[in-house]
């Protein structure tokens, strides 16, 4: 596959994510996203860690982020205890959960609490499949989707309570490419 430049990159328009972003904070938000979300065939999922800037230390997530087809959650793990709804969903065999990197999303959430994930999808290791060289959320985005995909919030404080509404807007957006990938993935028969 071809290797996209940084100047090809750069000459894309970016696109995030702009449909209804739900920053869940209550019982009843919880039970209506869960809802939502079992309720889809597909979501695309993603999870947010404060960034380590000192050699030897490390977080774990602070933001768990599931984009289902019309709209966006965002569980922050401090928040509330969002354990039992994230396995719920993580479980969920009929439900197919589509990422980039999941592996490393899993091993850190594991850390915060067990579950056994079911009906996972790693794209990244689909495209290299495929023979993409370039399998990062932002690569793809380029290459299959025809847009760029911005970076810029990923070293940002995602523990902070408060997330800026740019914080909220990339949270949703790397999910909701995962999502949008799978569906190219399916259209050129990748899958």
């Amino acid at each position: 596959m071809k290797i996209i430049t940084p100047e090809e990159l750069a000459l894309l328009a970016i696109r995030t994510y702009n449909g209804p972003i739900h920053l869940v904070s209550s019982a009843a938000e919880l039970v209506h996203a869960v809802q939502a979300i079992r309720s889809e065939k597909v979501v695309g999922l993603d999870t947010e860690t404060r960034p380590a800037f000192k050699k030897g230390q490390s977080y774990q997530p602070s933001l768990v982020q599931i984009a289902a087809s019309n709209a966006a959650y965002l569980f922050q793990l401090k928040r509330m205890d969002f354990s039992g709804a994230i396995k719920e969903i993580f479980e969920d065999e009929a439900l197919i959960k589509v990422g980039i990197g999941l592996a490393d999303d899993f091993k850190g959430l594991k850390k915060v609490f067990p579950f056994e994930q079911k009906n996972t999808l790693d794209l990244s290791l689909v495209a290299k499949g495929k023979g993409f060289t370039q399998s990062s959320v932002r690569s793809l985005a380029a290459q299959l989707l025809g847009f760029r995909v911005t970076k810029g919030m990923a070293t940002s404080n995602w523990s902070n309570p408060h997330l800026s509404p740019k914080q909220l807007t990339y949270a949703a957006t790397d999910a909701w490419v995962c999502r949008e990938l799978y569906l190219e993935f399916q259209e050129l028969e990748f899958l």
